[in-house]
C-alpha cells in the first residue's frame, strides 16, 4: 500500500482515482466558493475551468470507477449494497448538473454551489468508505491487474 497525507492508505492501484478526488475537491471548493465573499472566480471563469475539467478528466473519471472498478469487485461483493447504490446514483446527479451549467445561463451560481457540495460530499465518502471496501473485497494480484487501466489526470490542480 502506499500512504497518502492525513493518514489515508491506498492501494498503490487505485492511486490515479484518488490523485484525481483531490484535484477534484479544489475545484469543488471554488464551485461552493463562487457568488459568496470568499469566491475569488468569476462564473465564465469557473463555467470554463469545469468544462476543461469534465471533458478531459471527470467524466472519464466516473467511466473508471463504473466500468473497471465496480465490475471487478462485483466478482467478490455484492454491489447491492447503500453505499454503491448511492455512488452511482450521485454520478447521475453530478453528470446532470455538470450538463446543466455547461448548456444553460440561468441559475449558474446555485447549480454550482450545488454541485460543488455533492462532488465534496462524494468524494470523500468514495475515500473513506467505498475505496477501502473495495480495498479489502479484492485480492492482490485483482488490484494489480488495475493499475493500467486507471487514467492519470490531464488537468492539473493549477489548470482550475
Amino acid at each position: 500500500m502506499t500512504k497518502r497525507n492525513k493518514g489515508i492508505k491506498r492501494h498503490e492501484a487505485l492511486y490515479p482515482l484518488s490523485h484525481h478526488h483531490h484535484h477534484t475537491l479544489f475545484l469543488a471548493l471554488q464551485l461552493r466558493r463562487v457568488g459568496t465573499d470568499k469566491g475569488d472566480t468569476t462564473v465564465n471563469e469557473l463555467k470554463n475551468k469545469l468544462r476543461n475539467f469534465w471533458e478531459k478528466d471527470g467524466n472519464q473519471h466516473f467511466r473508471d470507477e463504473e466500468e473497471i472498478l465496480l465490475p471487478i469487485y462485483a466478482q467478490y461483493e455484492s454491489i447491492q449494497q447503500p453505499e454503491i447504490t448511492e455512488l452511482l446514483l450521485e454520478h447521475v446527479t453530478v453528470r446532470s448538473l455538470v450538463h446543466q451549467i455547461l448548456t444553460s445561463n440561468e441559475n449558474e451560481v446555485s447549480l454550482m454551489n450545488k454541485l460543488g457540495e455533492l462532488l465534496n460530499t462524494h468524494i470523500r465518502k468514495e475515500e473513506r468508505i467505498v475505496f477501502p471496501m473495495i480495498e479489502e473485497a479484492l485480492p492482490e494480484h485483482e488490484l494489480q491487474k488495475l493499475k493500467p487501466y486507471l487514467h492519470i489526470d490531464e488537468v492539473q490542480p493549477e489548470q482550475l
